[in-house]
């Protein structure tokens, strides 16, 4: 049963805005920054879910009953992919109305894809708990524009009158030698108001692919107010992109997006939680596996712009490990310096990722130590600002803080 979502925020905004004294078991170092409780204070849900002075309150998810149901082959129901469904109800859409997709229990392979321009639209699964549906499919940011076009379209899954056809095209199109982490997506969302509930999104190359850099993203999302109910995201690396791209596929800084993520479970190795969106966690495990070998992991890799002050926020969740990892401990995340691969780390020009967690329980699985990593795509260094007078975004300074979470044993 799935509870209402504005009660939840409503205490997610007392807990991270609360006045209590800092009991962190993190000591303020330049190697784990720590916030005092003054410096806290601004860094609330409501913050994190304003833009413009747009608050965004996101309203509790209504399993509405539909017309627009999927159900396995063998079921008596409409529609037996997701996309059938999406594209059946965006041609029978009128006005301002949302749409609501209701998916029976199955597994469903294949990509779902959902064009910049849909109305408010919500998917949801029909069973009692998210394992009960699953969305699922093998796929590597690293095959060829020829092998995605096998993979995702050779049964004429998108068709040039469909709406997310320009998404396929951008991917089956591409100039690149390989589709890169853009295009490795099982579910694709570009629209605003686009919501999630009880369900499984799995990226299944999970350990198969080996220890490489093989991005293989579960969930995409580009839109604006983006909420997440209840689902569970299974992958490897790069599990979950929240993130802001435009229609052409390229990361656009006046396209600002929110989203807001609870009672959920992401799973993954390599920066699997990344991306330039402002996004609140609330109440999510975040759990990191051994299981491909790789010889680095994190959880986050925010990508989040300069002139932007609020990135990710992780609130009353939990950051879990499983028993694997003897030759080194994982980190909680890094920054991703997008698109400076050539020019290096420029202050006030570089993405700089903001992050926060609070009031979490990280396991000392965790390297505890030294928690943060040097970013991704520059190997910029991590430069803790741990002075007592200090500006929370001076550009050159790491902005990853920790504020009042605990350090629990895990397995």
């Amino acid at each position: 049963m799935l509870k209402p979502v504005a009660s939840l925020i409503a205490s997610a905004l007392l807990v991270a805005g609360a006045n209590a004294a800092n009991s962190s078991d993190f000591v303020n170092s330049p190697e784990h920054p720590v916030l005092t409780a003054a410096e806290q204070k601004p860094f609330t849900v409501e913050r994190y879910l304003t833009l413009n002075q747009d608050r965004w309150v996101p309203e509790a998810v209504t399993m509405a009953e539909t017309a627009f149901v999927v159900g396995e082959p063998r079921s008596p129901a409409p529609y037996h992919t997701v996309q059938q469904a999406i594209n059946a109800a965006l041609a029978q859409h009128k006005g301002d109305e949302p749409i609501a997709i209701k998916v029976l229990p199955g597994r469903y392979v294949g990509t779902v894809y959902i064009p910049q321009d849909a109305p408010a639209m919500t998917i949801y699964g029909a069973g009692d708990d998210a394992n009960k549906v699953v969305l699922s499919l093998a796929i590597d940011s690293m095959i060829s524009p020829q092998e995605y076009q096998t993979l995702v379209g050779s049964q004429g899954e998108y068709q040039a009158s469909d709406p997310a056809w320009y998404m396929y095209q951008n991917c089956a199109q591409t100039p690149n030698k390989v589709v890169t982490t853009v295009c490795s997506a099982v579910v694709w969302s570009q629209s605003d108001r686009f919501t999630l509930a009880n369900l499984t999104i799995e990226n299944s190359m999970l350990d198969g692919i080996g220890a490489g850099t093989h991005q293989g993203v579960a969930l995409r999302t580009d839109g604006d107010k983006v909420l997440l109910d209840n689902v569970r995201l299974l992958g490897r690396q790069d599990t979950f992109f929240v993130n802001n791209a435009d229609k052409d596929n390229q990361y656009n800084t006046e396209r600002h997006t929110r989203a807001y993520i609870r009672n959920s479970y992401i799973e993954g190795d390599v920066d699997y939680v990344f991306g330039r969106a402002q996004a609140v966690f609330d109440q999510v495990e975040f759990h990191t596996v051994s299981s491909r070998n790789v010889s680095s992991a994190y959880v986050f890799a925010p990508d989040t712009l300069p002139n932007s002050t609020y990135g990710f926020l992780v609130t009353q969740s939990k950051l879990s490990c499983d028993s694997g990892f003897t030759h080194f401990a994982p980190k909680l995340g890094r920054a991703w310096e997008q698109g400076a691969s050539k020019t290096g780390y420029l202050p006030g020009k570089t993405a700089n990722g903001q992050l926060l967690i609070t009031q979490s329980q990280i396991e000392t699985c965790y390297d505890v130590n030294q928690p943060w990593g040097a970013a991704a795509t520059t190997n910029r260094a991590f430069t803790g600002n741990a002075a007592k007078q200090r500006d929370l975004n001076d550009v050159n300074h790491n902005r990853l803080w920790l504020y009042n979470n605990k350090l629990v044993k895990g397995f």
